[in-house]
């Protein structure tokens, strides 16, 4: 965390600094939101259409064993070829920066081999803006959180997992009824703030219309900085 350098954002998503993994996520007076970073999420899916879940592991610093999408990170600078997109690459929307990052993680995290996930099958689709202090673990004057411009990026491949316990507590395929039927209250099953944005405003039609989602234009939204706080 304190070697990793975050890409710092304003909140129309224009690069102002960078700062490491441990400053950036951090929730003091002085900076009570900690500071505003770049993110990705990636939704990776099968060739049944179900979707790849992972537990979060127990040991990690921000939202511990939660439940969430199949990878979440953050491109980082200093890396070669570059993690850092401008905004001609958003504006086209190649973004292949957080796309390589996802690839990164995506090995890290889970084992999964770069061929597997080629850079090409990536579809971006929209960024969204969240803030979210992890009270569930600290309490309510949690010093931890995550304050960010999330990268949405789909994918349908066939992988291979070999996950990073140090990362990973746990993975799951499911469809569609079967998230919903995990995220119910009573099933007592924690999961992450950004997921639970993105599950309750975007994710069913995207996922009613996957083929489209990942290999078309038809949901891409390169104008939009989605503030959902």
């Amino acid at each position: 965390m304190q070697k990793d350098e975050c890409i710092l954002v304003d909140e129309q998503d224009s690069i102002i600094g960078s700062a490491n993994k441990y400053t950036s996520h951090m929730f003091t007076k002085e900076q009570p939101q900690g500071l505003l970073h770049r993110a990705f999420s990636v939704f990776l899916f099968n060739q049944d259409n179900k979707l790849l879940l992972q537990q979060r592991a127990l040991s990690k610093i921000t939202f511990p064993g939660v439940w969430t999408n199949t990878c979440c990170s953050h491109p980082l600078h200093g890396y070669s070829p570059t993690e850092v997109d401008q905004p001609e690459d958003v504006a086209n929307g190649s973004v292949m920066g957080a796309k390589r990052a996802a690839v990164r993680k995506l090995e890290h995290e889970l084992g999964i081999a770069p061929q597997q996930v080629p850079l090409s099958d990536f579809k971006f689709l929209t960024r969204l803006h969240y803030c979210a202090a992890d009270t569930d673990t600290y309490g309510p004057d949690a010093e931890w959180g995550e304050h960010e411009v999330d990268y949405i990026l789909f994918i349908k491949a066939a992988v291979d997992l070999k996950p990073n316990p140090d990362e990973v507590e746990a993975t799951k395929y499911v469809t569609l009824p079967e998230l919903k039927e995990m995220m119910v209250p009573s099933s007592e099953l924690r999961w992450s703030p950004w997921f639970r944005i993105i599950a309750a405003n975007f994710l069913e039609e995207w996922w009613y219309n996957l083929d489209a989602a990942v290999s078309t234009d038809a949901f891409l939204d390169v104008q939009s900085v989605h503030r959902i706080l």
